[in-house]
């Protein structure tokens, strides 16, 4: 019989982390389409990729805060199985 407590597998922070990646990568992207006009002399600096780089921040905050989270369910788990 399956122990039903380990059909997920996933650490507790795996979506965080996802989640977070998605976020940095789109701000990423956005800040290097934005950028790239300005570092060619075509426009004026774009005061809005503050706002873009601000997306990046945010979603390596979150990333962090996934880790964080697998790390304290492992201890967790660590501390359990020590007992």
């Amino acid at each position: 019989m399956r122990d039903k407590t380990q059909t997920n597998s996933a650490a507790p922070g795996d979506r965080l982390i996802r989640a977070g990646a998605v976020v940095f990568f789109i701000g990423a992207v956005a800040t290097l389409v934005t950028v790239a006009p300005f570092l060619l002399g075509t426009t004026p600096f774009p005061t809005y990729m503050f706002g873009l780089s601000m997306l990046m921040g945010v979603g390596f905050l979150v990333a962090g805060a996934g880790v964080l989270r697998s790390v304290a369910a492992g201890r967790r788990q660590a501390r359990g199985v020590s007992r």
